[in-house]
């Protein structure tokens, strides 16, 4: 399979599939500012933040698929849509923690891992590889965290929708962390791999 996507790999910008992670990229500060406007005295827009996030969930799945579909993977892309993937949960864990929806030592767990990635990629700099391959673990840790943000900010509210919302909420952010470490401790796993073999080559 990684031989397969290596060989239709191209040097292509403006394909489909990364115009929709640019514009993931463009919807990262719009919505911070819809979700964090409240706390500066502006009016409560949850509602177009909830829809900012569905059409992120939405773009993450279809970029992968029609890059892989139409033969579009490009190398922009894979630098593109894990990127866009950890702004968004980052400008997510800072909306939400900021208005006390979610606590503070769910966020220093999940950014925890995004330091650990950063190492990892520096580690790889160093050996002259490129950024490790998206995998299936990563890619369902974020889509559970991209369902548990919106239903742990639609819990921020009364009724029976706001409990129901809280409770898939936090299934979602607990099998979303779970599998976001798992995701990572693979990375770890993998890039030592390279890193011996780099090693052992020179």
């Amino acid at each position: 399979m990684e031989v397969q996507e290596t060989r239709v790999q191209t040097d292509r910008i403006f394909t489909i599939p990364n115009i929709l992670s640019m514009a993931r990229l463009v919807g990262v500060p719009v919505f911070l500012w819809l979700i964090l406007w409240p706390e500066f005295g502006g009016p409560k827009l949850d509602g177009w933040a909830l829809l900012l996030l569905a059409f992120s969930g939405i773009s993450d799945y279809l970029d992968g698929k029609l890059a892989r579909r139409w033969n579009q993977i490009s190398n922009l892309g894979r630098i593109l849509d894990p990127a866009a993937d950890r702004l968004y949960v980052l400008s997510t864990l800072v909306g939400l923690t900021w208005r006390d929806i979610l606590p503070l030592w769910l966020t220093v767990l999940l950014l925890a891992r995004e330091a650990m990635m950063a190492v990892m990629l520096l580690i790889l700099r160093r050996h002259r590889y490129g950024p490790p391959q998206v995998n299936f673990i990563g890619k369902a840790a974020t889509f559970n965290l991209m369902y548990a943000f919106p239903l742990l900010l639609l819990s921020d509210g009364s009724g029976w929708l706001a409990t129901v919302a809280s409770v898939f909420g936090w299934a979602f952010a607990g099998w979303g962390t779970t599998l976001y470490w798992w995701a990572g401790i693979l990375y770890v796993v993998q890039v030592r791999r390279l890193v011996r073999t780099a090693t052992t080559v020179d």
